[in-house]
């Protein structure tokens, strides 16, 4: 468990970190109460935004209106497009419950209206046509959110997840038990932040794209990672096999359990 709570501090949590608690009241989120809130014992809203307004973990959640399996599409659609438009590192996958959601983390944290517009931008430059973007407003995954793995108010688990298995989920984004910390652990260690130079030429080319930005204003081209290859672990594939995602598994040392489905 210790191992899990620094790499979420790693990629997504600030030094001091605050929660929303029940009462809407906000309280400091010591490990204490993250690893009772990782063990399902209090599930706790973490607060994505800190006291000067810095964000640094970017949460997309595809749910709502609509099917399932349109959702994983779109949440596919914008995870390729930050890795092979954007030269972005991989995200992460999770499983909230209720709908399936990306995790994006930032090296550097930016203003909450900053990373509010690279998200709304990021959905109408890739999804143009998805009804998603009316059935989730910014503020629902920008400003707070669960932090995986967690206990839902309806007995499911959300849970980082490996990013070929969306489609499974589809009917149910949601686990019957708690996903093992190692587990959870190998979605995440490899995982990189995007550097403040990645960001902002991201976020300069969609500012392009959408005419919000003139081109004498863009900024200046950075040297950064090329995309990862198609055979890359990191790459969310969208039709995975099983044997994809056994094989991903076991080089990081994690024993898939499976859930089966009876009709």
């Amino acid at each position: 468990m210790h191992k899990l709570i620094s790499e979420l501090h790693r990629l997504y949590l600030f030094d001091e970190q605050r929660y929303l608690a029940a009462d809407g009241s906000e309280h400091g989120l010591t490990p204490a109460v993250l690893a009772q809130h990782l063990s399902g014992d209090h599930t706790v809203a973490v607060q994505l935004v800190n006291d000067a307004g810095l964000v640094r973990a970017l949460v997309m959640a595809f749910g709502g209106k609509g099917s399932g399996e349109q959702h994983w599409a779109d949440l596919c659609t914008i995870a390729n497009a930050l890795q092979h438009e954007l030269n972005l590192p991989a995200p992460a996958v999770s499983i909230s419950g209720t709908a399936f959601q990306l995790w994006l983390s930032l090296a550097t944290p930016v203003p909450l209206v900053q990373a509010q517009q690279f998200v709304q931008l990021l959905r109408s430059t890739f999804l143009p046509a998805s009804t998603d973007i009316l059935a989730v407003p910014p503020a629902a995954y920008l400003e707070q959110a669960q932090l995986p793995p967690c206990l839902q108010p309806s007995g499911k688990w959300a849970a980082f997840i490996h990013p070929g298995m969306g489609a499974a989920f589809a009917d149910e984004p949601g686990l019957d038990m708690p996903p093992t910390p190692a587990a959870q652990l190998g979605f995440l260690e490899s995982l990189r932040s995007i550097a403040p130079a990645q960001f902002a030429q991201a976020l300069a080319k969609l500012q392009q794209h959408a005419g919000l930005a003139p081109a004498a204003a863009v900024m200046p081209v950075v040297a950064v990672p090329a995309p990862a290859p198609l055979a890359s672990p990191g790459l969310l594939l969208q039709d995975a096999t099983l044997e994809d995602i056994v094989r991903w598994l076991h080089a990081r040392n994690i024993e898939p359990t499976f859930r089966h489905k009876l009709d």
